[in-house]
């Protein structure tokens, strides 16, 4: 990748990623736990993206954004991202950098079109626009196209306890809030046939599903208002870091000559509208070996049915999670942390243990060897259980999950590369790489 790339590889804080079909109180299918296999598969992107280990899963962390993702040449600011560059795909670089914001994809399965500009009807197209035309990679079967778009559209948003089912500001709302859900759906005093609430339909998701051209260089779709306050930067190209910016954007392209109080009490609105409840995970043991297990969980039906091709992507997948979850509990050579160097050296036997294991069961599936394969699959499901979870979690205050062993590392990391690196090649790992942040 170009020098100054973040990928923001270092954050603590995750956003957090609530699935329907869990919350409905069931669980995710297997087309879904296969599309989020895939969705973190930097296989799935093939050429650049693969080599740099990136995936669908860099921009869109937990199905959210990732504000913090810049690559020179591709990137004007953080957090927005050139789909026609030259770096993945030369063949589709149209010689202009026009990148569009990094949305999240929280609550998909309402906000047809899809795309910035809401070119495309239907989410499967648009997936698959992403990986063959926007990454140049390899065309994805219809069972992996189909199993990303089940894992897409079992993104829930964030709930919010702010708003009632159509859309309203419940009771708890403060007189600001009420004040702002008034302006919010108060006609424009040049077009009385307008108002915010026109585009943003609060009982529809806050879209209308169509385009528009807000002053902003063209037709773009309608966003959500729904988790916003964790969506940021905005605007299609991701011009303003924060929602008070976009609210005078409004207030100056359409006359609406707001009052200081109007706007403070629009904003106030909006942030209620834009709210969730737990918007960020911290990074731990526990979360990490659930999603390796979910990933895993393909394997159950993968294995006796000899799909090779389903096998192979898991492996592959797996393993690289496995590689990097050890690096999160440094060993012998590692002087930022010094104790707890017996359980730090026992959780990376046990994960290394564990990698070997998937690659014997690649390997072994490969060969048409299936009982072999499904044999090491079963010695990793025990390890699940006890083993691994134990060891992990006696281990972690001495990992990369204890905040203050996160901030010595990336603290020593940074002034290593300092010293060894050149002055242009520094700005390749952020100068904010100890501090605690919202973002894988």
């Amino acid at each position: 990748m170009p020098a100054g790339t973040e990928l923001a590889e270092d954050s603590f804080l995750r956003p957090s990623e609530v699935f329907h079909s869990e919350t409905r109180g069931g669980f995710k299918s297997y087309m879904i736990d296969l599309g989020d296999l895939a969705f973190n598969s930097p296989d799935i992107l093939g050429g650049t993206a693969a080599r740099a280990g990136m995936s669908c899963g860099t921009c869109h962390v937990n199905g959210a954004g990732n504000p913090r993702l810049f690559i020179p040449g591709m990137s004007t600011r953080p957090g927005n991202f050139d789909t026609t560059g030259p770096l993945f795909n030369p063949k589709a670089h149209n010689g202009v950098l026009d990148p569009v914001r990094i949305p999240s994809l929280r609550g998909e399965r309402f906000l047809a079109p899809y795309g910035n500009d809401g070119r495309i009807a239907s989410l499967r197209d648009f997936v698959r626009n992403v990986i063959v035309n926007e990454f140049s990679g390899p065309e994805p079967s219809p069972t992996i196209l189909d199993a990303l778009v089940a894992y897409i559209e079992d993104i829930d948003f964030l709930k919010n306890p702010s708003l009632d089912s159509n859309g309203r500001l419940t009771a708890q709302s403060n007189a600001a809030e009420r004040r702002g859900e008034a302006i919010f759906s108060r006609p424009f005093p040049r077009d009385a046939s307008m108002s915010c609430a026109t585009c943003h339909i609060p009982s529809a998701g806050f879209v209308d599903h169509k385009q528009h051209d807000v002053g902003s260089g063209g037709l773009f779709k309608t966003p959500t208002l729904l988790n916003a306050d964790f969506n940021g930067p905005y605007f299609h190209d991701a011009r303003y870091d924060r929602l008070d910016q976009a609210v005078a954007h409004f207030d100056r392209l359409f006359e609406l000559g707001l009052t200081p109080q109007d706007r403070s009490d629009l904003i106030a609105y909006i942030t209620a509208v834009g709210d969730g409840v737990v918007p960020f995970d911290r990074e731990g043991v526990t979360g990490q070996l659930k999603e390796i297990n979910d990933f895993a969980s393909v394997l159950d039906f993968a294995i006796p049915a000899h799909d090779s091709a389903v096998i192979d992507l898991a492996v592959s997948t797996i393993g690289q999670e496995l590689r990097d979850l050890t690096e999160k509990f440094p060993d012998r050579r590692d002087p930022t942390v010094t104790d707890g160097l017996k359980e730090r050296l026992a959780a990376r036997a046990v994960l290394k243990d564990v990698v070997i294991r998937f690659r014997h069961i690649g390997i072994a599936a490969a060969a048409g060897r299936f009982d072999e394969a499904e044999a090491e699959y079963n010695v990793y499901r025990q390890l699940s259980v006890i083993a691994l979870p134990t060891l992990l979690a006696t281990a972690q205050q001495w990992s990369l999950f204890n905040p203050a062993v996160h901030r010595a590392h990336y603290t020593a990391l940074w002034q290593r590369l300092r010293q060894t690196q050149k002055p242009t090649q520094v700005s390749a790992v952020p100068a904010n790489a100890a501090t605690e942040t919202t973002t894988k």
